[in-house]
């Protein structure tokens, strides 16, 4: 069974959808983002990165047979089939992921939590390299949680494991979730979240504060002003620090992680940020749990991207039935490839 040249990673965001074009022995080729199309329930999403892929194959004059296939990575619950139970910010109900992308692409695809694999790669050759317990966190336009145990993803029965951003933290909340919930974490600590809590509280107080004379206030200029000392601004991240270092105090009790992880756009603020989700943590721990280290994602944006192109190859490797020619299809990966781009650790268990 010969293996395809080149494969494609896909990140898909609630703003942008990252793009990597590959070798199949981890070597990116091209990068590139297209806007993520949520307006009329994202039914533009799929068909615009099936049209990114078609576009980047005959730039570069790519055959189909030459493509292995495409990883993509959703922010949302995915099952084992590639199916989305919902993606609540690129307003998706059920939607069979990886199978459209492959009527729209003829190439084989392969469906995956964002959350999950970034986890799965930071726990490969990021933040928490070597480590098997691992809890990731990604604070963008959402919260999207990835959960490592034993080296190995928890996906849960519905594809659901991790969903960390959609865990009660404050009771009595009036305004919706995109979830449909009330109070969620995703509605405090993502980057619309903390512009929400900035709003909240310049309109309850009349103190001085650098953010009082902008207009369209965003994430980063509350982060930003937070570094700077404005004391609005640290009350506004205190009160986020809050709930996000107790929710991840919460899920420590239930994993026992080595290390959490922090990554997405909203990570920029880098160690203030950390210092003080790890003060509150701190607080709200179990004793066993204290020293966890919160640390921020060092893979950065290719990550998402490659660790799409990884999960790709460990899920169409595990699904080949006739065991002779998965172990020739494994022997030419592991072998004729860059080994250490795979995780042979994973892929062992379920040989």
């Amino acid at each position: 069974m010969k293996m395809g040249s080149y494969c494609f990673g896909i990140d898909v965001g609630g703003t942008t959808v990252k793009c990597g074009l590959f070798q199949t022995d981890g070597n990116l080729v091209d990068k590139w983002e297209i806007p993520t199309r949520t307006e009329n329930k994202g039914e533009n999403i799929l068909p615009d990165v099936a049209k990114a892929i078609q576009d980047k194959m005959a730039e570069k004059g790519i055959e189909k047979a030459d493509v292995e296939g495409v990883g993509i990575g959703i922010p949302g619950p995915i099952n084992s089939k590639g199916e989305a139970a919902c993606a609540v910010n690129l307003y998706w109900g059920f939607t069979p992921v990886a199978q459209i992308l492959h009527d729209l692409t003829g190439l084989k695809a392969c469906a995956g939590n964002d959350a999950n694999v970034a986890a799965l790669g930071e726990a490969w050759k990021g933040a928490a390299a070597g480590s098997d317990n691992v809890i990731m966190v990604t604070l963008g336009t959402g919260v999207g949680g990835g959960i490592i145990v034993d080296g190995k993803i928890v996906a849960g029965t519905h594809g659901a494991g991790g969903e960390i951003g959609h865990v009660l933290v404050v009771r009595g909340e009036a305004e919706k979730c995109n979830c449909g919930n009330h109070g969620c974490l995703e509605q405090y600590a993502s980057a619309t979240g903390i512009v929400r809590v900035a709003g909240r509280m310049l309109a309850a107080s009349e103190e001085d504060s650098t953010l009082r004379g902008l207009q369209n206030i965003t994430a980063k200029d509350v982060l930003d002003a937070f570094k700077e000392g404005d004391a609005l601004a640290v009350r506004i991240m205190e009160y986020v620090g809050d709930l996000l270092g107790g929710a991840l105090a919460g899920f420590a009790a239930v994993v026992d992680p080595e290390a959490i992880v922090i990554g997405g756009g909203v990570s920029k603020a880098g160690q203030p940020l950390i210092d003080c989700i790890q003060k509150y943590y701190m607080k709200y721990a179990f004793p066993s749990c204290k020293d966890t280290q919160i640390v921020l994602a060092t893979l950065g944006n290719d990550a998402g991207i490659a660790a799409q192109l990884k999960w790709f190859f460990k899920n169409n490797i595990l699904r080949i039935k006739d065991r002779k020619i998965r172990d020739k299809y494994i022997e030419e990966a592991f072998y004729k490839r860059e080994a250490s781009f795979f995780n042979v650790k994973n892929v062992k268990v379920f040989i």
